[in-house]
């Protein structure tokens, strides 16, 4: 089973990054960077460094993992708190962004409130349940 791994990046500006999707004849969605553990990979949290650096061409700092779910194809996905200062999405190399068929992507910096997360259409659904959760009870207030 292939695992999954995905980073709550919280910015100084006390805001985080989703990556918008935009695909022909679909309605947009939001998703949290990340992506899948390799082979080459040494662990799962290097994996999401590598992928934070492919996908937003970013340095974070994993903070502790947040949130583990199954997806709709049986695997699993580890989402970790991570904090992150710099960023260029201009920069990024992931392959996904290579293809032409798999849409547009748009990274956004939301803020880090219930109310906006509730605006988005943020895939899956349940982070955006568990993420506006733990804003709601005061956990991501150290970060």
């Amino acid at each position: 089973m292939k695992q999954r791994v995905r980073a709550i990046l919280i910015t100084s500006a006390g805001a985080t990054l989703f990556m918008k999707r935009v695909r022909p004849g679909a309605a947009p969605y939001w998703v949290v960077v990340g992506g899948g553990v390799e082979d080459r990979d040494a662990s799962p949290e290097d994996a999401l460094l590598r992928e934070i650096r492919e996908e937003i061409a970013g340095d974070a700092d994993l903070v502790r993992p947040f949130h583990e779910l199954q997806n709709p194809a049986g695997e699993k996905e580890v989402f970790y708190l991570a904090r992150i200062e710099r960023w260029n999405f201009a920069d990024r190399t992931g392959p996904e962004f290579q293809r032409d068929d798999r849409g547009e992507y748009f990274l956004e910096e939301v803020p880090l409130t219930t109310e906006a997360i509730a605006k988005l259409n943020l895939m899956p659904p349940e982070i955006s349940s568990v993420l506006r959760d733990a804003i709601t009870r005061g956990e991501l207030a150290e970060l």
